[in-house]
């Protein structure tokens, strides 16, 4: 791995850009958790894969994928930015997040579970959460039967950050917006079931809202039982993507009110709700879900609203 560039601001958020050789390129992110003290919570972002296959209507790292990331390759970000900080590996952090969420969708890549099961032997991180978000790909079943038993073995006890993103209960819409086959509500809630154990962090569903996309309570309701499931909303960040298929965010990231309407009809349902904003810095940077730097330096036409922030150049 050879990290060629680099943007973003210290205390907010870095992207780092990587070329893997042989046409494959990936990114990952140094970051840290708005409004909490800087040296207490840690949050990086990897990639698991060379591009994504799926095509996700708001996200920019679709398309030109080169393949999975191997256990070393996704191993090779995350030591480039602890071996940056702490050289020794030890990683003091009350809090150290990673999240498999940069490029690709980790369920489609086994390495992922590797990286999961050897970790906490490879760092000295008492913090440790891993965070592992999918959209749950038809055929991936083998994959979450590992995870689960990875998870009891090495994670229990609200060690383990477990998100599946959804963004609508319009069936129609949801595949329109993640065009490939994907588990229904149904098997979702079963896996949901099996996986949280008393001591658990809830199971959370996400939404990046954009506007015409329903989120019907009581479609979740059928199938999401609160006590084990809660509900993330954010705002759907500025990509081309978004831009290309006129996509607006329900969401407004400069409002500070929360009382939106899709909000309080889901907390009267029953659920914890979560607003999640992050630092607008983050859109200018480019380090938000969905964003991908070489997209955007690749681009003819620049968007107006991310990705500000110049590339800086790492000599060799």
């Amino acid at each position: 791995m050879k990290v060629i560039g680099s943007a973003g601001k210290e205390g907010v958020a870095v992207v780092y850009l990587a070329d893997f050789g042989e046409g494959r390129y990936a990114e990952f992110v140094d970051a840290y958790q708005p409004g909490i003290r800087q040296g207490s919570k840690w949050v990086l972002l990897v990639s698991t894969m060379f591009g994504c296959p799926v095509g996700c209507r708001m996200c920019d790292a679709g398309g030109l994928f080169r393949g999975n990331a191997g256990v070393e390759d996704i191993f090779a970000q995350v030591d480039y930015m602890v071996r940056g900080r702490y050289p020794d590996g030890r990683i003091p952090q009350a809090q150290f997040k990673i999240q498999f969420a940069r490029m690709g969708e980790p369920a489609l890549n086994p390495a992922v579970l590797d990286v999961l099961e050897t970790f906490p032997d490879r760092y000295r991180a008492p913090g440790f959460m891993p965070s592992l978000s999918t959209i749950a790909p038809l055929g991936s079943g083998s994959f979450f039967r590992r995870l689960l038993r990875i998870k009891k073995d090495r994670y229990r006890g609200g060690r383990f950050q477990f998100q599946f993103s959804i963004h609508t209960t319009d069936s129609v819409l949801r595949d329109r917006f993640m065009p490939i086959p994907k588990w229904d509500f149904g098997r979702m809630a079963a896996y949901g079931d099996e996986f949280f154990e008393p001591g658990d962090r809830k199971i959370a569903l996400n939404f990046a809202l954009a506007h015409g996309m329903p989120v019907d309570p009581d479609v979740l309701l059928a199938h999401f039982h609160p006590d084990r499931f809660l509900l993330k909303i954010t705002p759907l960040n500025p990509t081309y993507q978004a831009e290309r298929h006129g996509l607006l965010s329900y969401i407004d990231p400069f409002r500070e009110d929360e009382r939106y309407g899709i909000v309080e009809a889901l907390k009267s349902a029953g659920y914890q709700v979560l607003v999640s904003i992050g630092e607008p810095e983050e859109n200018r940077i480019g380090s938000n879900c969905g964003q991908y730097l070489r997209k955007h330096l690749e681009a003819a036409d620049r968007l107006a609203s991310g990705y500000s922030y110049d590339l800086r150049r790492i000599p060799e």
